[in-house]
């Protein structure tokens, strides 16, 4: 594997909903804490820390295991933050996450983090303004994440 492609953090910005989708698919089976995620009324962002797997290499990987890494997202411009099917109180529980989507909505953009298990988060925003960056070199696992899906 290249090693410059292993050492390199990935660093990403949405402003429209096809960057979003870039994104989603970068964090597709991140896991994230509930305890790491924050929301910020006064200054109107969102922010989590997750752990992804990093897709970008898995073509140089072959089908055995991969290279996880820390990663930081932040939203900017949210008006509200809503979870339905999630218990925010759970500070230590975790949450693997499934895509990243927005819809038009009437005060600007839905964005809505799905979960496994059917948990979601929708962040009422006037505009998609993100952020994703590694935050961290990131470590061997030894499994990829695999949903048995037949094509």
């Amino acid at each position: 594997m290249a090693e410059a492609m292993v050492n390199s953090l990935l660093r990403l910005r949405a402003e429209e909903a096809d960057d979003l989708a870039v994104i989603s698919s970068c964090l597709q089976d991140a896991i994230a804490r509930i305890g790491d995620m924050s929301y910020n009324a006064r200054l109107r962002c969102f922010a989590l820390v997750l752990t992804r797997f990093r897709w970008e290499l898995a073509d140089e990987l072959g089908s055995e295991g991969g290279v996880r890494v820390r990663c930081g997202v932040h939203f900017d411009d949210v008006l509200r933050v809503q979870a339905q099917g999630i218990d925010m109180g759970d500070q230590t529980g975790l949450l693997p996450l499934l895509a990243v989507t927005c819809e038009d909505a009437d005060y600007g953009v839905a964005i809505l983090l799905q979960f496994a298990g059917g948990g979601s988060l929708r962040l009422e925003a006037e505009a998609i303004s993100c952020r994703m960056s590694d935050i961290d070199q990131g470590w061997p696992t030894p499994s990829r994440p695999d949903h048995n899906l037949k094509l």
